[in-house]
Protein backbone atom coordinates (compact mmCIF):
# COMPACT_ATOMS: atom_id res chain seq x y z
CA UNK A 1 0.00 0.00 0.00
CA UNK A 2 1.15 3.59 -0.67
CA UNK A 3 0.95 4.52 2.83
CA UNK A 4 3.74 2.24 3.75
CA UNK A 5 6.07 4.78 2.20
CA UNK A 6 5.33 7.71 4.02
CA UNK A 7 7.70 8.30 6.83
CA UNK A 8 9.91 6.61 4.92
CA UNK A 9 13.41 8.69 5.73
CA UNK A 10 14.60 9.59 2.05
CA UNK A 11 15.46 12.90 0.50
CA UNK A 12 14.07 11.69 -2.62
CA UNK A 13 11.32 14.65 -4.62
CA UNK A 14 8.25 13.33 -4.72
CA UNK A 15 8.41 12.65 -8.36
CA UNK A 16 11.65 10.62 -7.62
CA UNK A 17 9.85 8.80 -4.76
CA UNK A 18 6.94 7.86 -6.99
CA UNK A 19 9.05 6.38 -9.07
CA UNK A 20 10.61 4.18 -6.41
CA UNK A 21 7.04 3.43 -5.34
CA UNK A 22 5.90 2.58 -8.95
CA UNK A 23 8.82 -0.13 -9.50
CA UNK A 24 8.18 -1.34 -5.74
CA UNK A 25 3.86 -2.01 -6.36
CA UNK A 26 4.02 -2.61 -9.69
CA UNK A 27 6.80 -4.71 -10.26
CA UNK A 28 7.89 -2.21 -13.34
CA UNK A 29 12.04 -1.64 -11.85
CA UNK A 30 13.50 -3.99 -14.70
CA UNK A 31 11.58 -1.79 -17.57
CA UNK A 32 12.53 1.66 -15.85
CA UNK A 33 16.18 -0.04 -15.67
CA UNK A 34 16.35 -1.09 -19.33
CA UNK A 35 15.87 2.17 -20.44
CA UNK A 36 18.41 5.34 -20.60
CA UNK A 37 18.30 8.79 -19.89
CA UNK A 38 20.70 10.53 -21.26
CA UNK A 39 21.70 14.54 -19.55
CA UNK A 40 19.29 16.53 -21.40
CA UNK A 41 22.29 18.58 -22.98
CA UNK A 42 23.49 15.32 -24.29
CA UNK A 43 20.82 14.53 -26.00
CA UNK A 44 20.93 15.69 -30.18
CA UNK A 45 18.77 18.00 -31.45
CA UNK A 46 16.27 17.31 -33.91
CA UNK A 47 13.72 19.96 -35.36
CA UNK A 48 11.14 17.64 -36.47
CA UNK A 49 8.73 15.53 -34.72
CA UNK A 50 10.17 12.13 -33.22
CA UNK A 51 9.02 8.71 -34.92
CA UNK A 52 6.83 7.13 -32.15
CA UNK A 53 8.01 3.53 -34.23
CA UNK A 54 11.62 4.07 -33.79
CA UNK A 55 13.39 3.22 -30.96
CA UNK A 56 15.85 4.82 -28.56
CA UNK A 57 18.79 2.75 -29.85
CA UNK A 58 17.76 3.40 -33.37
CA UNK A 59 15.75 0.40 -34.43
CA UNK A 60 13.18 0.45 -36.22
CA UNK A 61 9.51 -1.28 -34.81
CA UNK A 62 8.61 -4.03 -37.36
CA UNK A 63 5.76 -5.79 -35.24
CA UNK A 64 3.11 -5.53 -32.89
CA UNK A 65 4.63 -7.61 -30.44
CA UNK A 66 7.36 -4.77 -30.39
CA UNK A 67 5.27 -2.06 -30.06
CA UNK A 68 3.59 -3.64 -27.03
CA UNK A 69 6.22 -4.92 -25.24
CA UNK A 70 9.40 -2.68 -25.88
CA UNK A 71 8.45 0.97 -27.34
CA UNK A 72 5.37 1.18 -25.76
CA UNK A 73 7.32 1.12 -22.16
CA UNK A 74 10.01 3.04 -23.67
CA UNK A 75 7.88 5.99 -24.79
CA UNK A 76 5.89 5.84 -21.13
CA UNK A 77 8.93 5.70 -19.21
CA UNK A 78 10.17 8.30 -21.03
CA UNK A 79 7.77 10.92 -20.55
CA UNK A 80 7.76 10.17 -16.66
CA UNK A 81 11.51 10.75 -16.75
CA UNK A 82 11.83 13.88 -19.25
CA UNK A 83 8.51 15.51 -18.55
CA UNK A 84 5.60 14.73 -16.54
CA UNK A 85 7.25 13.01 -13.86
CA UNK A 86 5.51 9.52 -13.03
CA UNK A 87 2.02 8.65 -12.44
CA UNK A 88 2.17 7.26 -8.40
CA UNK A 89 0.77 3.91 -8.22
CA UNK A 90 -2.66 2.32 -7.37
CA UNK A 91 -3.26 2.20 -3.75
CA UNK A 92 -3.61 -0.88 -1.95
CA UNK A 93 -6.86 -0.61 -1.24
CA UNK A 94 -10.05 2.25 -1.73
CA UNK A 95 -12.95 2.54 0.55
CA UNK A 96 -15.92 3.56 -1.82
CA UNK A 97 -19.40 5.14 -0.05
CA UNK A 98 -21.95 5.85 -2.37
CA UNK A 99 -25.42 7.01 -2.10
CA UNK A 100 -28.38 7.81 -4.49
CA UNK A 101 -31.11 10.07 -5.92
CA UNK A 102 -33.71 8.61 -8.87
CA UNK A 103 -35.11 11.89 -9.67
CA UNK A 104 -32.19 14.05 -10.60
CA UNK A 105 -33.12 16.19 -13.62
CA UNK A 106 -36.71 16.13 -13.07
CA UNK A 107 -36.89 12.26 -12.68
CA UNK A 108 -34.88 12.17 -16.37
CA UNK A 109 -31.64 11.09 -14.29
CA UNK A 110 -29.91 8.94 -11.71
CA UNK A 111 -27.61 11.18 -9.18
CA UNK A 112 -24.99 8.89 -7.59
CA UNK A 113 -23.04 10.75 -5.46
CA UNK A 114 -19.70 8.87 -4.85
CA UNK A 115 -16.45 9.59 -2.23
CA UNK A 116 -13.56 7.23 -3.20
CA UNK A 117 -11.62 7.38 -0.32
CA UNK A 118 -7.76 6.44 -1.51
CA UNK A 119 -5.53 5.93 1.37
CA UNK A 120 -5.57 6.24 5.57
CA UNK A 121 -5.20 9.90 6.89
CA UNK A 122 -3.92 12.50 4.63
CA UNK A 123 -4.74 10.63 1.26
CA UNK A 124 -6.89 12.20 -1.14
CA UNK A 125 -10.62 11.77 -1.10
CA UNK A 126 -12.78 12.28 -4.64
CA UNK A 127 -16.15 13.35 -4.65
CA UNK A 128 -17.42 12.12 -7.83
CA UNK A 129 -20.79 13.13 -9.54
CA UNK A 130 -22.48 10.27 -11.52
CA UNK A 131 -25.05 11.26 -13.50
CA UNK A 132 -26.65 8.40 -15.31
CA UNK A 133 -29.87 8.17 -18.32
CA UNK A 134 -33.04 6.48 -17.36
CA UNK A 135 -34.24 4.36 -19.89
CA UNK A 136 -31.29 2.37 -21.05
CA UNK A 137 -31.32 -1.15 -21.53
CA UNK A 138 -27.94 -2.36 -20.23
CA UNK A 139 -24.73 -0.32 -18.68
CA UNK A 140 -23.98 2.85 -20.60
CA UNK A 141 -21.00 4.65 -21.69
CA UNK A 142 -19.33 7.10 -19.68
CA UNK A 143 -17.60 10.66 -20.28
CA UNK A 144 -15.06 11.01 -17.12
CA UNK A 145 -14.21 14.37 -16.85
CA UNK A 146 -12.15 16.93 -14.32
CA UNK A 147 -13.45 20.00 -13.97
CA UNK A 148 -12.04 23.44 -12.20
CA UNK A 149 -14.46 24.72 -10.04
CA UNK A 150 -15.87 21.61 -8.36
CA UNK A 151 -18.99 19.28 -8.71
CA UNK A 152 -21.37 21.43 -7.47
CA UNK A 153 -20.82 24.30 -10.13
CA UNK A 154 -22.17 21.82 -12.59
CA UNK A 155 -25.76 21.84 -11.57
CA UNK A 156 -28.20 23.94 -8.86
CA UNK A 157 -28.85 20.70 -7.11
CA UNK A 158 -28.01 21.14 -3.33
CA UNK A 159 -27.57 17.46 -3.06
CA UNK A 160 -24.34 17.57 -5.05
CA UNK A 161 -21.48 18.61 -1.87
CA UNK A 162 -19.70 21.27 -2.04
CA UNK A 163 -15.94 21.12 -2.71
CA UNK A 164 -14.14 19.99 0.20
CA UNK A 165 -10.81 21.06 -1.39
CA UNK A 166 -9.09 24.41 -1.73
CA UNK A 167 -10.37 26.50 -4.94
CA UNK A 168 -8.98 28.92 -7.02
CA UNK A 169 -10.42 31.95 -8.60
CA UNK A 170 -14.13 30.59 -9.39
CA UNK A 171 -17.19 32.33 -9.00
CA UNK A 172 -19.27 31.83 -5.75
CA UNK A 173 -15.79 30.67 -3.88
CA UNK A 174 -14.75 32.99 -0.26
CA UNK A 175 -11.29 32.43 0.84
CA UNK A 176 -10.99 29.52 -1.52
CA UNK A 177 -13.54 28.06 -0.47
CA UNK A 178 -16.75 26.80 -1.72
CA UNK A 179 -20.03 28.50 -0.26
CA UNK A 180 -23.74 27.89 -1.79
CA UNK A 181 -23.44 30.79 -4.03
CA UNK A 182 -21.01 28.82 -5.92
CA UNK A 183 -23.78 26.13 -7.47
CA UNK A 184 -24.50 26.23 -11.13
CA UNK A 185 -22.32 28.40 -11.86
CA UNK A 186 -21.00 26.92 -14.65
CA UNK A 187 -24.52 24.87 -15.63
CA UNK A 188 -24.74 26.46 -19.13
CA UNK A 189 -21.35 24.70 -20.05
CA UNK A 190 -22.37 21.34 -18.94
CA UNK A 191 -25.44 20.55 -20.63
CA UNK A 192 -26.21 17.13 -18.60
CA UNK A 193 -29.72 17.21 -20.13
CA UNK A 194 -28.38 16.49 -23.63
CA UNK A 195 -25.57 14.05 -22.30
CA UNK A 196 -27.73 11.56 -20.59
CA UNK A 197 -30.47 12.09 -23.44
CA UNK A 198 -27.88 10.85 -25.72
CA UNK A 199 -27.75 7.92 -23.67
CA UNK A 200 -24.28 8.88 -22.00
CA UNK A 201 -23.22 8.71 -18.12
CA UNK A 202 -21.60 11.84 -16.70
CA UNK A 203 -18.54 11.32 -14.10
CA UNK A 204 -17.30 14.35 -13.05
CA UNK A 205 -14.23 15.11 -10.44
CA UNK A 206 -13.18 18.26 -8.72
CA UNK A 207 -8.97 18.67 -10.03
CA UNK A 208 -8.64 19.63 -6.35
CA UNK A 209 -9.47 16.85 -4.39
CA UNK A 210 -5.77 15.46 -5.73
CA UNK A 211 -4.10 18.41 -5.30
CA UNK A 212 -4.42 22.11 -5.92
CA UNK A 213 -3.41 23.80 -8.68
CA UNK A 214 -0.91 25.88 -7.10
CA UNK A 215 2.94 26.41 -7.10
CA UNK A 216 3.12 27.38 -3.49
CA UNK A 217 1.56 24.56 -1.91
CA UNK A 218 0.56 20.81 -2.21
CA UNK A 219 -2.12 19.93 0.10
CA UNK A 220 -3.01 17.06 -1.70
CA UNK A 221 -1.72 13.85 -3.00
CA UNK A 222 2.25 15.24 -3.00
CA UNK A 223 1.54 16.35 0.52
CA UNK A 224 0.71 13.25 1.64
CA UNK A 225 3.45 11.20 -0.25
CA UNK A 226 5.81 13.52 0.75
CA UNK A 227 5.05 13.39 4.47
CA UNK A 228 4.78 17.31 5.11
CA UNK A 229 8.59 17.22 3.86
CA UNK A 230 9.20 20.02 2.35
CA UNK A 231 12.21 19.18 0.53
CA UNK A 232 10.50 16.13 -0.88
CA UNK A 233 7.75 18.63 -2.38
CA UNK A 234 9.54 20.98 -4.78
CA UNK A 235 7.40 23.05 -6.26
CA UNK A 236 9.47 22.53 -9.83
CA UNK A 237 9.59 18.82 -9.53
CA UNK A 238 6.17 18.28 -8.40
CA UNK A 239 4.38 17.22 -11.65
CA UNK A 240 0.65 17.95 -10.51
CA UNK A 241 -0.57 16.55 -13.93
CA UNK A 242 0.14 13.18 -13.34
CA UNK A 243 -1.54 13.48 -9.90
CA UNK A 244 -4.22 14.31 -11.57
CA UNK A 245 -3.69 11.69 -14.03
CA UNK A 246 -3.92 9.45 -10.76
CA UNK A 247 -7.24 11.11 -9.89
CA UNK A 248 -8.25 9.85 -13.45
CA UNK A 249 -6.92 6.61 -12.58
CA UNK A 250 -8.53 5.77 -9.50
CA UNK A 251 -12.03 7.31 -11.06
CA UNK A 252 -12.19 4.76 -13.54
CA UNK A 253 -11.06 1.99 -10.82
CA UNK A 254 -14.20 2.63 -9.35
CA UNK A 255 -16.20 3.43 -12.71
CA UNK A 256 -15.79 -0.23 -14.22
CA UNK A 257 -17.26 -1.78 -11.58
CA UNK A 258 -20.42 0.14 -11.45
CA UNK A 259 -22.95 -2.16 -12.60
CA UNK A 260 -24.35 0.66 -14.88
CA UNK A 261 -21.68 1.78 -16.73
CA UNK A 262 -20.12 -0.03 -19.61
CA UNK A 263 -16.47 -0.60 -18.29
CA UNK A 264 -15.38 -1.10 -21.86
CA UNK A 265 -16.53 2.63 -23.22
CA UNK A 266 -14.85 5.13 -20.29
CA UNK A 267 -14.11 8.61 -22.37
CA UNK A 268 -11.65 10.84 -20.45
CA UNK A 269 -12.75 14.70 -20.67
CA UNK A 270 -11.06 17.66 -20.12
CA UNK A 271 -9.98 21.40 -21.26
CA UNK A 272 -7.07 23.44 -20.99
CA UNK A 273 -5.07 22.14 -18.11
CA UNK A 274 -7.58 19.37 -17.44
CA UNK A 275 -7.17 18.43 -21.33
CA UNK A 276 -3.82 18.07 -20.45
CA UNK A 277 -4.32 15.74 -17.76
CA UNK A 278 -6.84 13.76 -20.04
CA UNK A 279 -4.85 12.90 -22.72
CA UNK A 280 -1.95 12.10 -20.43
CA UNK A 281 -4.43 9.70 -18.34
CA UNK A 282 -5.71 7.72 -21.84
CA UNK A 283 -2.20 7.31 -22.76
CA UNK A 284 -1.35 5.62 -19.83
CA UNK A 285 -4.46 3.33 -18.59
CA UNK A 286 -5.80 1.61 -22.00
CA UNK A 287 -8.84 1.11 -19.96
CA UNK A 288 -9.56 4.79 -21.07
CA UNK A 289 -11.47 3.51 -24.30
CA UNK A 290 -11.56 7.38 -26.02
CA UNK A 291 -9.89 10.73 -25.33
CA UNK A 292 -11.49 14.41 -25.34
CA UNK A 293 -8.44 16.34 -24.94
CA UNK A 294 -10.06 20.26 -25.27
CA UNK A 295 -8.00 22.91 -26.60
CA UNK A 296 -4.98 21.28 -24.32
CA UNK A 297 -2.38 23.41 -25.67
CA UNK A 298 1.37 23.21 -24.39
CA UNK A 299 1.86 20.45 -22.52
CA UNK A 300 -1.30 18.23 -23.82
CA UNK A 301 -2.49 18.10 -27.40
CA UNK A 302 0.17 21.11 -28.74
CA UNK A 303 3.63 20.45 -30.06
CA UNK A 304 6.79 21.02 -27.60
CA UNK A 305 8.50 21.95 -30.63
CA UNK A 306 6.72 25.25 -31.78
CA UNK A 307 6.97 26.47 -34.95
CA UNK A 308 9.35 29.15 -35.00
CA UNK A 309 7.21 31.90 -36.77
CA UNK A 310 5.05 30.90 -33.61
CA UNK A 311 7.27 30.53 -30.71
CA UNK A 312 9.54 34.22 -31.81
CA UNK A 313 8.26 36.85 -29.36
CA UNK A 314 5.97 39.31 -30.83
CA UNK A 315 5.19 42.88 -29.70
CA UNK A 316 4.00 42.65 -26.56
CA UNK A 317 7.03 40.54 -25.51
CA UNK A 318 4.89 36.92 -26.00
CA UNK A 319 5.32 34.56 -28.23
CA UNK A 320 2.05 33.77 -30.47
CA UNK A 321 1.59 30.22 -29.55
CA UNK A 322 2.81 29.09 -26.00
CA UNK A 323 6.20 27.26 -25.70
CA UNK A 324 7.64 24.93 -22.63
CA UNK A 325 9.57 27.91 -21.34
CA UNK A 326 6.63 30.23 -21.02
CA UNK A 327 4.50 27.10 -19.79
CA UNK A 328 7.51 26.03 -16.98
CA UNK A 329 7.77 29.74 -16.01
CA UNK A 330 4.09 30.25 -15.20
CA UNK A 331 3.50 26.80 -13.67
CA UNK A 332 6.05 25.08 -12.24
CA UNK A 333 4.26 22.47 -10.38
CA UNK A 334 2.89 20.69 -13.49
CA UNK A 335 5.61 19.00 -14.94
CA UNK A 336 8.98 17.62 -13.41
CA UNK A 337 12.39 19.10 -13.11
CA UNK A 338 14.02 17.34 -16.10
CA UNK A 339 11.61 19.05 -18.52
CA UNK A 340 12.45 22.88 -17.59
CA UNK A 341 15.85 21.76 -18.90
CA UNK A 342 14.66 21.79 -22.62
CA UNK A 343 13.32 25.45 -22.28
CA UNK A 344 15.58 26.93 -24.28
CA UNK A 345 16.28 23.55 -26.67
CA UNK A 346 12.87 21.77 -27.18
CA UNK A 347 14.59 19.95 -30.07
CA UNK A 348 16.54 17.50 -27.69
CA UNK A 349 13.44 16.38 -26.33
CA UNK A 350 13.50 12.33 -27.04
CA UNK A 351 9.68 12.60 -27.16
CA UNK A 352 6.85 14.68 -28.59
CA UNK A 353 3.32 14.89 -28.20
CA UNK A 354 2.58 12.78 -31.33
CA UNK A 355 4.22 10.37 -29.41
CA UNK A 356 1.50 10.83 -26.04
CA UNK A 357 -1.27 9.85 -28.64
CA UNK A 358 0.36 7.30 -30.08
CA UNK A 359 0.45 5.55 -27.01
CA UNK A 360 -3.88 6.23 -27.04
CA UNK A 361 -3.44 3.82 -30.01
CA UNK A 362 -5.56 2.53 -31.37
CA UNK A 363 -7.83 3.59 -29.41
CA UNK A 364 -9.94 7.28 -30.51
CA UNK A 365 -8.41 10.75 -29.53
CA UNK A 366 -10.38 13.68 -31.11
CA UNK A 367 -8.22 16.91 -30.31
CA UNK A 368 -10.79 19.99 -30.56
CA UNK A 369 -9.69 24.07 -30.67
CA UNK A 370 -11.36 27.57 -31.21
CA UNK A 371 -9.60 29.76 -34.23
CA UNK A 372 -8.95 32.64 -31.24
CA UNK A 373 -7.04 30.58 -29.23
CA UNK A 374 -3.80 30.63 -30.88
CA UNK A 375 -1.79 30.41 -27.64
CA UNK A 376 -3.02 26.76 -27.63
CA UNK A 377 -1.63 26.38 -30.82
CA UNK A 378 -4.26 25.00 -33.41
CA UNK A 379 -2.27 24.36 -36.18
CA UNK A 380 0.48 22.62 -34.37
CA UNK A 381 -2.34 20.33 -32.48
CA UNK A 382 -3.43 19.01 -35.80
CA UNK A 383 0.23 18.02 -36.61
CA UNK A 384 0.74 16.75 -33.48
CA UNK A 385 -1.79 13.91 -35.30
CA UNK A 386 -0.20 14.05 -38.66
CA UNK A 387 2.34 12.74 -36.62
CA UNK A 388 0.48 10.10 -34.55
CA UNK A 389 -0.95 8.60 -37.43
CA UNK A 390 1.43 6.44 -38.99
CA UNK A 391 0.99 4.49 -35.39
CA UNK A 392 -2.39 3.89 -35.85
CA UNK A 393 -1.88 2.64 -39.40
CA UNK A 394 0.76 0.54 -38.06
CA UNK A 395 -1.59 -1.25 -35.97
CA UNK A 396 -3.72 -1.54 -38.75
CA UNK A 397 -6.85 1.40 -38.37
CA UNK A 398 -7.24 4.34 -39.57
CA UNK A 399 -5.86 7.03 -37.95
CA UNK A 400 -6.24 10.58 -39.33
CA UNK A 401 -9.02 10.88 -42.20
CA UNK A 402 -8.33 14.37 -43.61
CA UNK A 403 -4.58 15.55 -44.75
CA UNK A 404 -5.47 19.17 -44.25
CA UNK A 405 -6.52 20.76 -41.43
CA UNK A 406 -10.61 20.79 -41.80
CA UNK A 407 -12.91 24.51 -41.73
CA UNK A 408 -14.55 25.73 -38.64
CA UNK A 409 -17.15 23.59 -37.44
CA UNK A 410 -16.55 20.96 -39.69
CA UNK A 411 -15.42 17.48 -37.83
CA UNK A 412 -13.55 14.95 -39.09
CA UNK A 413 -14.23 12.04 -37.18
CA UNK A 414 -11.48 9.16 -37.78
CA UNK A 415 -9.94 7.58 -35.31
CA UNK A 416 -7.98 10.72 -34.66
CA UNK A 417 -10.08 12.91 -35.26
CA UNK A 418 -9.83 17.26 -34.85
CA UNK A 419 -12.47 20.14 -34.98
CA UNK A 420 -11.95 23.37 -34.65
CA UNK A 421 -14.67 26.20 -34.33
CA UNK A 422 -15.23 29.79 -34.35
CA UNK A 423 -14.36 31.47 -30.67
CA UNK A 424 -12.02 31.64 -27.75
CA UNK A 425 -10.59 29.49 -25.36
CA UNK A 426 -13.66 27.69 -23.24
CA UNK A 427 -15.18 24.66 -22.35
CA UNK A 428 -18.95 25.24 -24.24
CA UNK A 429 -22.59 23.55 -24.26
CA UNK A 430 -21.73 23.29 -28.38
CA UNK A 431 -18.29 21.31 -27.55
CA UNK A 432 -19.94 19.24 -25.79
CA UNK A 433 -22.12 18.15 -28.75
CA UNK A 434 -19.53 17.97 -30.81
CA UNK A 435 -17.90 15.32 -28.10
CA UNK A 436 -21.58 13.48 -28.21
CA UNK A 437 -21.15 13.19 -32.05
CA UNK A 438 -17.65 12.07 -32.22
CA UNK A 439 -18.35 9.49 -29.47
CA UNK A 440 -21.69 8.64 -31.54
CA UNK A 441 -19.20 7.38 -34.53
CA UNK A 442 -16.88 5.36 -32.97
CA UNK A 443 -19.28 3.74 -30.73
CA UNK A 444 -22.26 3.60 -32.26
CA UNK A 445 -21.58 3.77 -36.21
CA UNK A 446 -24.57 5.22 -38.15
CA UNK A 447 -25.89 7.15 -35.51
CA UNK A 448 -24.41 10.46 -37.37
Amino acid sequence: MIEAFIGVPSKLPVAAAAVLLACLFCGCASRVARTEFPEASTLPANPAFPDPLVMQDGRRVTSREQWVQERRPELKALFEHYMYGPIPPKPGRMEIQSREYADFLGGRAVLRIVTLNTGPAGAPSIDLMLVLPKGHAGPVPVFLAMNFCGNHALTKDPRVPLAHSWIGSCPGCTNNRATEAARGTQAADWPLEEIVGRGYALAAFFSGDIDSDRADASNGLYAWLSGGDAAKNVPADRGTLAAWAWGFQRCVDYLVTDRDIDAGRVAAVGHSRNGKTALLAAAFDERIAMAFPHQAGSGGSGPSRVAPELAAPQKNGRPTAETIAVINKSFPHWFNGEFKKFNDSPERLPIDQNCLVALCAPRPVLFSSAEGDRWANPTGQFQILQAADPVYRFLGVEGLASKEMPAAQQLVASRLGYFIREGNHAMTAGDWGVFLNFADRQWRPGTH
